[in-house]
């Protein structure tokens, strides 16, 4: 009986250090993949991270950008005519401007939302139409529809506040020195 008890736990013991063999070896293994790729990751750096960071701060700008074009391509409420939906020869201008003047990357026509749902499909209907009716080089442009509108002014508001700065600007005038401490070219001299 005793040989067979110290038999069983030495097969016992054989199985385990082969287990725990085989298992150290993988780990061992895995530990010196694992610092050579941290050798080579930290001689490289920042190199891997370059583009994802130039990439993040780009991404704020470029938004901005998306949204500035949204904005100027929004066709709003005074380029419509009241009622039918209709575009204004101002509105078909600035259609026409969209289609055929903007970056192709940046050719989509928005259309404010109208008052009701007939009026904002009158809209697109006839943006979509006057789109047709053009010689486009490329692909027609989408018509999307937008609730944000566009910041605009009046002109007369612009006008009055184009007149009061040019009222106060005060009158242009050269310097009566030179930097170098002579009279300047403006100086009138004795002569």
């Amino acid at each position: 009986m005793k040989i067979t008890n110290k038999l069983a736990q030495a097969v016992i013991a054989v199985i385990a250090v082969a287990t725990t063999a085989t298992s150290a070896t993988a780990d061992w293994n895995h530990f010196w993949h694992n610092l050579h790729v941290g050798y080579h990751r930290n001689n490289a750096w920042p190199d891997p991270f370059n583009e994802v960071d130039a990439a993040d701060v780009i991404s704020p700008f470029e938004i901005m950008k998306a949204n500035g074009w949204k904005m100027h391509n929004t066709i709003g409420h005074e380029l419509f005519r009241g009622g039918d939906g209709a575009l204004l020869a101002s509105g078909y201008r600035r259609v026409h401007w969209i289609a055929t003047q903007a970056p192709t990357a940046r050719r989509t026509v928005y259309v404010l939302r109208g008052n009701s749902q007939q009026e904002t499909d009158a809209r697109v209907d006839s943006v979509r139409h006057t789109l047709a009716n053009l010689y486009v080089n490329g692909p027609t442009p989408a018509v999307l529809v937008t609730d944000v509108e566009p910041a605009t002014a009046s002109g007369a508001w612009a006008t009055k506040i184009n007149r009061e700065w040019l009222e106060h600007l005060t009158a242009p005038r050269l310097p009566t020195e030179s930097a170098s401490g002579n009279a300047s070219a403006a100086t009138p001299t004795d002569g």
